[in-house]
Parts: C-alpha cells; structure tokens; sequence
C-alpha cells in the first residue's frame, strides 16, 4: 500500500497511462482526483469505486490554467492536500510532416502537451510543498528523446516535458519534491488504437512494436506501473530524470531515415 493515505490527482486519467495509473494508485491506498476532458473519468471513478477504492471525478482541459487550479483545488478540499500530481494528459497531432503541418495545430499540441504539464507543476507544487513534499511525474515520449516516434509537433512537445522535468527538479530545491517525466514507447491506448485494430485486422499485429528489441507494443499497465514507481518513496532518490519505457527502441539508432520528400530504408 504504497500510496496509503495520499492525496493524487492523474490528468487524463479517461483511458489508456492514465486510467491504468488512476486504478493502481488507488489499488494501493490512494485517494484519487480523476482528470479527463472526457466522460471517461467518470467510468475511471466508478472501476475504482466497484473495487474499493477512493475517487473523485472532474472534467479537465489540461491545458486550461483554470481548469488545472479546479483539479488541485478538488483535491485539497476532498482528500486534505496533494501529495502526487500525474500529468498525463495529451494529444497526438496526427503525422503530418513539418511541411504539411499547420501552425494552429501545432499551437494546439503544444498547449496541451506541453503547457499542461507546466500548469500542473505550477499549481500543484505549492500544494505539494504544503504536505511536507511529494512527488510529479509528467508524461513525455520517446518521441522527446530523438526524431523518428512522432510528429514534428508532438516530438517537440515532449522534448519539451523532458527539459520542463529537469528545470522544475532544479527550481523546487529545497522543496522535497521530485519531478520526473516517463517516456512510452508505441503503446496500446485511445491514441494509438487504431494502429493496433488495424493490425489485428490484417493479421500482422506481430508487425507492431518490430522495430525495438522485444517486437511488440505495450499495455497501458507497463507504463502504469513506471508511474507508480516514480511517485512512490521507492524512487526517494530519483529526480530530474526521463525514464524510457519503450522495449528497448531508443537504445539504438534508427534503422530508418525520412529524406526530404521520401523515406529510404
């Protein structure tokens, strides 16, 4: 019971990271303030009421500073303060190449992608100190690692939560509280699920995930878990860091290049 008795509050926590984060944290003892700008929070809520467990839903634009002050605000008044916040929310932005990729897109996934984790920090840090300390994990990507997992808006975008885990480290010295941003490889969640129905329609979901060493995508409950480890005491001395979990694909360098107009093997 890792999380017995601590206030968390996971954004967009409706499917995929964060449902699956939402159900452990409060599998082991949390009390949960469930974030999406969907009706899944809601069902989020109720899994973890059939189960035992304490929640709270609340409908969220991530990227909105008002909306994030509500979440951390629901927190405070329902479960007595944070001690975790999970920004996970985000959006993926297509794969338009930089030239095809219009700037009010753009815009867009960075608002939410990236001004949301930074909004989240803001408004809960404060809260978090309040306790004595607690722990942040943000969602970025292998995409934020290097080229070649993503769109040019979404790979900037959480190149972006690297560094915005790194600063925010730095700048709550002092603070007893830890930042650290997790990085999923391809996984199976609302964002990528078409890729995956695909497959399996093709008979080729062998194809999917091929490219890192153990040939296969993840489920939301294998980077759940890295989550879960980040925000516990267990990682009391983990700080300021982006932990890949992706099979293995960004040990290597890719085995693809994208030359203007075209994509040679």
């Amino acid at each position: 019971m890792r999380f017995a008795g601590k206030s968390i509050i996971v954004t967009g926590a409706g499917s995929g990271i964060g449902r699956a984060a939402a159900l452990g944290f409060a599998r082991e003892g949390g009390s949960v303030v469930v974030a999406d700008l969907t009706d899944g929070a809601d069902e989020t809520t109720r899994l973890i009421g059939d189960a035992g467990g304490s929640a709270r839903a609340i409908r969220i634009d991530a990227g909105r500073e008002e909306d994030v002050a509500r979440a951390v605000a629901l927190a405070v008044e329902a479960f007595g303060g944070l001690d975790v916040m999970f920004a996970n929310a985000g959006i993926s932005g297509g794969m338009a190449n930089i030239f095809d990729t219009d700037v009010a897109l753009f815009t867009e996934v960075l608002r939410v992608n990236l001004i949301g984790p930074f909004l989240a920090i803001k408004h809960a840090a404060p809260r978090i100190a309040e306790k004595g300390g607690g722990a942040m994990v943000l969602t970025a990507s292998v995409a934020g690692i290097r080229s070649g997992a993503g769109s040019p808006a979404y790979s900037a975008s959480k190149a972006g939560v690297i560094n915005l885990a790194q600063v925010a480290a730095q700048q709550l010295s002092g603070s007893n509280i830890r930042v650290n941003a997790v990085c999923p490889g391809l996984t199976e969640t609302g964002m990528t699920q078409p890729v995956f129905d695909y497959a399996r329609e093709a008979g080729k979901i062998d194809r999917v995930g091929r490219l890192n060493p153990l040939r296969r995508g993840a489920q939301p409950e294998e980077l759940a878990e890295v989550a879960l480890f980040l925000a516990s005491d267990a990682a009391s001395y983990v700080n300021g860091q982006a932990i890949a979990v992706d099979g293995g694909l960004s040990s290597s360098h890719p085995v693809t290049r994208q030359d203007y107009g075209k994509t040679v093997v």
